[in-house]
């Protein structure tokens, strides 16, 4: 071997001993990477899949011979879907079932808290305005009513102008402001089409002109 080759030899050993570790650490830890991110997919889709049997299951305690959910069913997966999924989807849409038995039930305070406790932090915005909707009714048929509509200030969702405007209405309608409860349900009414735009928001709209007269 010619000295030149040596310093040569001498260089890539010199190179290698600097950068094969960290070259060789760096390949182990995109290894790393690349099967953690594949193990955590398959964690995420393991997870939905069970929350959505869970759901499922829930949703399934109202097959009973008398339509009426098992409350014992109901509190049981309810819970598991809270302990075991708490935060996701699934979780929180099975609040809102629960909410609905408890509301069935008389039991508005227990739907309340259901209800509160995904306003309060929900996984996205449609359930986020499910469940503000649902909480506002449920706090008017407490006779907090002025409660209910303080959930509803602001525009909100816009896919949900007309449901949030009708309910702001009604409430209004309750509280005897026809005049806002009138502005209420003309403004969900334009918001939809014309088709869609009869029926029970007409009939309540017919309503409070025949109160007027």
């Amino acid at each position: 071997m010619s000295r030149t080759e040596e310093e040569q030899l001498a260089l890539v050993q010199d190179w290698w001993q600097r950068n094969g570790k960290p070259l060789l650490t760096g390949g182990a830890l995109a290894l790393v990477v690349v099967f953690g991110w594949q193990a955590w997919q398959k964690y995420q889709t393991n997870q939905a899949q069970g929350a959505s049997m869970l759901y499922q299951q829930l949703l399934e305690t109202t097959f009973s011979p008398s339509g009426q959910p098992d409350a014992a069913k109901v509190s049981e997966l309810a819970g598991k879907l809270k302990s075991e999924y708490a935060g996701s989807h699934y979780a929180q849409y099975g609040s809102l079932f629960v909410a609905k038995v408890a509301v069935d039930a008389g039991k508005l305070d227990d739907a309340a808290a259901e209800l509160q406790a995904v306003v309060s932090k929900p996984s996205d915005d449609t359930l986020g305005e499910l469940a503000r909707q649902r909480l506002a009714r449920v706090l008017s048929a407490q006779g907090k009513t002025e409660e209910g509509l303080k959930l509803l200030e602001g525009e909100g969702d816009k896919a949900y102008l007309a449901s949030r405007e009708e309910l702001r209405g009604d409430l209004l309608a309750k509280l005897g402001r026809t005049d806002e409860a009138h502005a209420a349900y003309e403004k969900a009414k334009a918001s939809l089409s014309d088709d869609a735009a009869v029926g029970s928001l007409q009939m309540k709209l017919d309503d409070l002109a025949k109160g007027d007269a």
